[in-house]
């Protein structure tokens, strides 16, 4: 399975971005997903994941206030899509993006669940 993730870029404090994360290969819609993301120096941190169905999402409690009601975490298992709709960006969002899948349906915070991940995508906020 190859995940591609795009959709990143160098917006404005307050300004949206939606990233997109196809998947090729040996791909199932029974995959959960997720999104992480890396600033330089931190380690790799969970953002959102979503469920096969797209009906489930997990935000991690840690940070969930951050990003619940700014992130948003959907799926088109017709094209092996899953997107993250970023909305009210700040400075603090600046990371490089990068979508994961777990062949057996996990979509919550252990990063060494996932099997697959994407090349990452850099995602920039100016104040």
């Amino acid at each position: 399975v190859q995940l591609q993730a795009s959709g990143g870029g160098l917006v404005q404090a307050g300004d949206s971005l939606r990233l997109s994360c196809v998947a090729s290969g040996r791909t199932s819609s029974s995959y959960g997903m997720a999104w992480f993301r890396q600033s330089p120096g931190k380690e790799r941190e969970f953002v959102v994941g979503i469920g096969w169905s797209g009906s489930s999402t997990y935000y991690p409690t840690s940070y969930a206030d951050s990003v619940r009601g700014r992130f948003t975490i959907s799926r088109d298992n017709a094209k092996n899509t899953v997107y993250l709709q970023m909305n009210s960006l700040k400075p603090e969002d600046t990371a490089v993006y990068y979508c994961a899948a777990d062949p057996y349906g996990y979509y919550r915070d252990e990063r060494y669940q996932y099997n697959y991940w994407g090349q990452g995508t850099q995602v920039t906020v100016s104040s």
